[in-house]
């Protein structure tokens, strides 16, 4: 394997749909992913993996059951796991996601938003 650079906003202007991550990278077991976030997406939690959500352009709200949390650009929270969460994006927001390759993105929950097949950029 060659080491290759990324230029995330290229990357990002090669896809239009929301809530479906990409593959970017990977590294050590771990996927970087890249989704643009849109509206509510589904309560859901992970039972073996956190989740690193950082915000490259725009921003969202994480939701907890007992607070939410605007995460900025620039910024980045973690859903840790077995903690019930929700993105919540009133405007379009670009995120980078790192977590496990095995991370399902809804989690615990399946139904029209799950992306069980993720496809690389």
């Amino acid at each position: 394997m060659s080491a290759e650079k990324v230029n995330v906003a290229d990357k990002f202007s090669l896809f239009d749909e929301h809530w479906n991550p990409k593959i970017a990278g990977e590294l050590n077991g771990q996927y970087v992913k890249l989704v643009k976030l849109l509206g509510e997406f589904v309560w859901h939690h992970h039972d073996d993996e956190d989740e690193l959500f950082f915000v490259v352009k725009g921003r969202f709200r994480m939701e907890f059951r007992d607070r939410s949390e605007w995460v900025e650009e620039g910024e980045f929270i973690v859903a840790p796991r077995g903690v019930e969460h929700r993105p919540v994006a009133e405007e379009e927001a670009h995120v980078m996601l790192f977590e496990p390759a095995s991370t399902l993105n809804t989690g615990n929950v399946t139904g029209e938003l799950t992306a069980a097949e993720l496809d690389r950029i």
